[in-house]
């Protein structure tokens, strides 16, 4: 899904570049306010393990491979905002480090793997387990849906911005990007339920709203 250089237009660039700037902008004056000594460790380790995930690819069908995303799994333990700066950093050391995505697509790279797959289906992720519950089964269907959203999402995003610049028509784009990403997409879901999973299971103070759930009952039977 990382966009090279010269397969954008300028204009497809900057369109995509400023509200991925806005984005991480905000979620930055928002870690100045939510970051904690608690949190910035989870921060770090969430960065940390979404980029060494993205550097391992799965066979998919034709011949053509995926690799994991880390969007969805990002905003369950951070939260959307925390986690559009996560993701906006790992690409920006694949692109700048590795070449892993262009410099100048660096903008809609974040906007479709960032900010579309971190805050905007991290926000409905968030809605989603206010109506569902904070059970585990609930969180953990809202992890796998999330995650397989967030790249069906992201690979619409960036056949749009493909289209839009007049690099591949859009009836040619869109149902090879979705095709290959359906696929995907489970993929990104098996990891993330397994990964939140083993959070569930070991730590489960680091998920929000989980440890509140399990305390409170016994806070009660105290009384």
């Amino acid at each position: 899904m990382h966009i090279p250089d010269g397969f954008l237009s300028t204009e497809v660039a900057l369109a995509c570049a400023v509200p991925a700037a806005v984005c991480v902008g905000v979620g930055l004056k928002r870690a100045n306010v939510e970051l904690d000594e608690r949190r910035v460790p989870l921060l770090g380790v969430t960065a940390a393990f979404i980029f060494a995930a993205q550097m391992l690819n799965f066979p998919v069908a034709g011949g053509t491979s995926g690799h994991f995303l880390g969007a969805a799994l990002a905003a369950i333990l951070l939260g959307p905002w925390l986690a559009c700066l996560v993701m906006a950093v790992v690409l920006g050391v694949q692109a700048f480090v590795f070449a892993d995505g262009g410099i100048t697509a660096l903008g809609a790279n974040i906007l479709d793997m960032g900010v579309i797959g971190a805050l905007l289906v991290g926000g409905l992720m968030a809605a989603a387990r206010r109506v569902a519950g904070r059970g585990r089964t609930a969180l953990l269907a809202i992890c796998a849906g999330g995650a397989w959203l967030a790249v069906m999402a992201g690979a619409t995003t960036t056949a749009l911005a493909l289209a839009f610049s007049g690099t591949v028509p859009l009836g040619t784009v869109l149902p090879a990007m979705l095709g290959v990403h359906l696929l995907i997409g489970v993929g990104e879901a098996v990891v993330t339920v397994a990964a939140v999973s083993a959070v569930l299971a070991t730590r489960p103070d680091l998920i929000p709203g989980v440890a509140e759930r399990r305390v409170r009952p016994i806070l009660l039977g105290v009384r």
